[in-house]
């Protein structure tokens, strides 16, 4: 028996054998050059046709995804034939070199220079690297990259899964995910919670596990047993006949009645579809960048009413919190953001494109007001990456010119928080984006599994910025005048990952946060633990949390004076 610790992402103990990732498609010969049977035109015409066969079978697969999955295919997809990659891939072609060379050595020069320019550009290696595989694979008629078959449910162990690959696993078959990479916030992270797949990411030693080796896998505490033991197995199994988790009522309360609603993080029409029927009292994050994400202009405003459109007819009379176009930084766009900076989690991004292309966001917020008049919901508009009451003011004046009466921000950026009076005064309403809170105020990306322990929502230096927005919050209803158009109750919610964690959303509670938003599927298991706890109960468990010295320290003892996490295998 061996036991290999990580960072448990998603809750679950499960057993089952272990099945690797399979090989990477081999790399083509270094002096691989083309016959004289082809031309230099023709090899560019290979690549190109080769390249859009991937781009369209990646678009096809995102078409029967959604949410996260789906957006992560689409920038894939369009990663399949950017002009960078091609261009620098012709080049090589020019000069004699076959295709699949060609491609093989674009992809790492590519991928070389977003390394270079760190934070989340660097990110994208990961993108360019599967990309050239999947060309590679097309041009010498290679099996694509992917999951391994299997006829029996297994634990897919791997260094990484490109996202791709993460868009796609089967729960019927991946029961349970262990990476040496990755951290708590990375896509294969988020979509393994979305799924509802337990995994541990982060754990190194992981690439020691040989295929068919027995493992007792634990989500919520990050271990990972190879040939687990008597005690392990009592533990899946317990797990595995522990007591259903009723469907989420569709009314968050506490014990004694505190009302938190429970609102649900969508990317599409479908999802609202579908979170609506799991029980979701309103959006409480509607993701606009599934209008924008995979295309190389701007969607025409029919094209992103009809969007819209179709999330808030799932969702008559509720409110539908929408977060304009976050581009930029992980999610660059061709049209709008630029590739070149030197750091895009500190560049232009989120509201901040609105200086750098003007008309953007106007449009945009014209087209949410139009779907808005067609449908009954009650529509909520707020801008990512404000950092300043000057844009949470700007913001504000854009909203009230395009007839939408409910402006708010993100708070992702520490000065915001710090600054929540004076931002908060000047909206109604504001929304903590954890993940990205949690990055910014820690310095630690959150895509680098060895930042993981750093980027963990749980850090008291983040909960006390989650306390400080509410209090800013409380300061700024005080302040505000009658008749003010921005004086009202200014609601705080949480949309970010930190909200679908029972335990830590119990905290968010007792912090005075209003609402929790979360992927659906942790409707039922937040809902479950926050109505065992009374509101003063959840306000001591804050205090626990907030005068622990580090995060592990406040997680072990929050959850260790919530007994119903682990009857519910939570």
């Amino acid at each position: 028996m061996r036991t290999i610790k990580g960072i448990g992402v998603s809750a679950g103990r499960v057993l089952g054998p272990s099945l690797r990732m399979p090989p990477p498609v081999p790399e083509p010969e270094a002096d691989a050059r083309f016959g004289a049977d082809s031309t230099v035109d023709g090899e560019k015409a290979r690549l190109k046709d080769a390249a859009e066969e991937v781009r369209a079978d990646l678009r096809h697969r995102a078409e029967t995804a959604s949410g996260d999955a789906k957006a992560v295919l689409d920038a894939t997809a369009m990663m399949a034939t950017d002009p960078m990659l091609l261009k620098a891939a012709g080049k090589h072609i020019n000069a004699g070199m076959a295709a699949d060379r060609a491609i093989w050595e674009a992809g790492l020069e590519v991928a070389a220079m977003l390394q270079s320019l760190g934070g989340y550009m660097a990110e994208r290696t990961q993108d360019v690297l599967d990309v050239r595989a999947r060309i590679v694979a097309e041009l010498d008629g290679l099996p694509a990259p992917g999951i391994p078959a299997s006829d029996t449910p297994f634990i897919l162990v791997a260094e990484e899964l490109a996202p791709a690959d993460t868009a796609t696993l089967d729960p019927a078959k991946v029961i349970g995910l262990v990476t040496s990479g990755g951290g708590p916030q990375s896509h294969t992270a988020i979509l393994a919670r979305a799924l509802g797949l337990p995994a541990v990411v982060g754990a190194p030693d992981a690439d020691s596990l040989s295929d068919g080796t027995e493992l007792y896998v634990d989500g919520a505490t990050g271990t990972v047993v190879a040939e687990p033991g008597a005690s392990e197995r009592e533990a899946a199994s317990k797990y595995a006949s522990r007591v259903s988790l009723p469907p989420f009522s569709g009314t968050g309360t506490t014990s004694d009645g505190h009302r938190v609603p429970l609102l649900a993080n969508v990317g599409s029409g479908k999802d609202a579809k579908a979170a609506a029927a799991a029980g979701a009292e309103g959006i409480g994050l509607l993701r606009t960048e599934f209008c924008f994400l995979g295309r190389d202009s701007e969607p025409t405003q029919e094209e992103q009413v009809t969007a819209y459109g179709a999330v808030f007819e799932a969702f008559p009379g509720r409110k539908v919190v929408v977060r304009t176009l976050d581009a930029g930084a992980d999610k660059p766009l061709p049209f709008l953001t630029d590739a070149t900076e030197p750091n895009p989690a500190l560049g232009v991004r989120g509201f901040r494109t609105d200086r750098s292309s003007p008309g953007v966001l106007g449009r945009q917020l014209e087209a949410i007001a139009i779907a808005a008049g067609a449908h009954e919901a009650d529509v909520w508009v707020m801008a990512p990456m404000i950092s300043t009451a000057e844009e949470a003011a700007d913001f504000a004046v854009q909203c009230t010119g395009a007839g939408l009466a409910m402006p708010g921000v993100m708070i992702e950026v520490p000065a915001a928080a710090l600054m929540a009076e004076a931002v908060l005064s000047r909206v109604r309403f504001a929304s903590l984006g954890t993940n990205d809170l949690t990055q910014y105020t820690m310095a630690a990306d959150r895509q680098l599994g060895t930042l993981a322990t750093l980027n963990d929502p749980w850090q008291p230096a983040v909960l006390q910025l989650i306390g400080r927005t509410v209090e800013g919050a409380r300061a700024a209803e005080t302040a505000a005048e009658p008749g003010q158009a921005t004086a009202a109750i200014k609601n705080v919610g949480v949309c970010g990952e930190a909200a679908a964690d029972p335990a830590l959303a119990v905290v968010l509670t007792g912090l005075g946060v209003n609402t929790l938003s979360m992927t659906p599927r942790a409707l039922a298991s937040v809902g479950a633990v926050l109505a065992t706890v009374s509101l003063a109960e959840a306000q001591d468990l804050a205090s626990v949390a907030l005068s622990a010295h580090t995060a592990a320290e406040a997680r072990s003892a929050v959850r260790s004076r919530l007994p119903v996490l682990e009857e519910l295998g939570l």
